[in-house]
């Protein structure tokens, strides 16, 4: 049986050009090595699975190309780059300070870059940097500030303020950013089309909203979703069942009842949601997003920030015309002020009922409230 390689390793970029969402960064570091301005330090941070390790890797890997091509890449066929490739280098070496993180493993490193190569540079990654003591941080802080011209680290980390302030006044820092929704659908189309596997745009949209702006997480969710479909289609069914996520044609049929005031049809739909394993708070928590995204449909401003597909998007600006504002405000703040109470409830389904009530009566308050002034103005 052939041994199964996760997509998060499968396509891990090799180059700068192929990494994700990162472009100051990756431009930055290559522009260092085309005008030879690296540091000796630098301090990669920003949260999970957005390239960090990657980035040093690859940098470490350029650094020490012995033919870097037109567009100051790594070239993959120097002796360098292929035993690096092949995990044999002896110029770069990778610490996890997770598992290695006392004053004696960082004794041991910095015994070691007191040898210096016989060509190139040497080159520590030093991972989850923020989890070295306080002790090997000092151990670590004299070779840090001086260190041979042979010598480069590149720390990286997701946990920036950990970091002790005289490590950070010794670095290069560079925050890596959360990966935007249409850049981690368009890796994930790339993907999907590379291992021949057929997927609704719809579907890898949602696995790109899923993972909040983590690309590993991304292609994790991804090959879930192609296992539980027995890699045939990636489907938009298939994805909310896996992911156990509230269809957000429930939303829009919720909110077409709460307009035309249909309070028994909002509560029917409340009650098939609850059946279906769903939580209240979770559910309530959609609705006020879902609000949020028709309100963004108002004004061709703030459209940009709705992340859907096309075809959905006309859904929101359709539900969005039949909405105004006053009703969408006042709804968003209904279902704010239930976020915030639910915890405290001790009837949780009945709290939420409520909140469904009150919705449901929004636009009979709006015109009582419209009459009310009409008359004042008459006397």
């Amino acid at each position: 049986m052939e041994n199964f390689v996760v997509s998060a390793r499968k396509y891990r970029p090799s180059d700068f050009a192929s990494v994700v969402g990162q472009s100051h960064i990756t431009t930055t570091l290559k522009n260092a090595i085309k005008n030879n301005h690296l540091a000796q330090a630098f301090l990669f941070c920003g949260p999970r699975g957005v390239g960090k390790t990657t980035c040093a890797r690859i940098l470490a890997k350029t650094i020490n190309c012995q033919n870097i091509t037109t567009d100051f890449e790594a070239c993959n066929e120097c002796d360098s780059c292929k035993s690096f490739n092949n995990s044999g280098s002896f110029n770069i070496h990778e610490l996890d300070a997770a598992s290695n993180n006392s004053v004696d493993d960082i004794r041991n490193l910095v015994e070691q870059v007191r040898y210096a190569p016989q060509s190139g540079k040497k080159i520590y990654i030093i991972d989850e940097v923020h989890m070295l003591s306080n002790q090997a941080f000092n151990a670590f802080l004299k070779t840090l500030e001086e260190p041979p011209k042979y010598a480069i680290f590149i720390l990286a980390t997701t946990e920036k303020h950990k970091i002790i302030p005289t490590i950070l006044s010794r670095c290069q820092i560079f925050d890596f950013n959360r990966i935007q929704v249409n850049d981690i659908t368009s890796h994930l189309q790339y993907i999907a089309e590379k291992e021949q596997i057929e997927a609704e745009a719809e579907a890898l949209r949602l696995i790109s909203t899923k993972a909040d702006g983590a690309l590993r997480d991304a292609l994790s969710i991804f090959d879930l979703i192609v296992t539980y479909s027995a890699g045939s289609k990636v489907t938009y069914q298939n994805t909310i069942e896996n992911l156990h996520i509230l269809d957000y044609d429930y939303y829009f049929k919720m909110t077409d009842f709460l307009l035309e005031e249909k309070l028994s049809d909002a509560l029917l739909t409340f009650d098939e949601i609850l059946k279906k394993g769903f939580d209240g708070h979770n559910f309530i928590l959609g609705l006020s997003e879902h609000f949020r995204d028709l309100l963004v449909c108002k004004d061709t401003n703030t459209i940009k920030l709705l992340q859907v597909s096309e075809g959905v998007a006309d859904r929101y600006k359709s539900q969005s015309s039949r909405c105004s504002e006053a009703f969408l405000l006042t709804a968003l703040n209904i279902c704010n002020q239930a976020d915030i109470q639910y915890k405290a409830s001790k009837n949780q389904r009945l709290h939420i009922e409520l909140t469904l009530m009150k919705l449901a009566k929004i636009k009979s308050a709006l015109s009582l409230g419209h009459l009310a002034e009409e008359l004042k103005k008459k006397d």
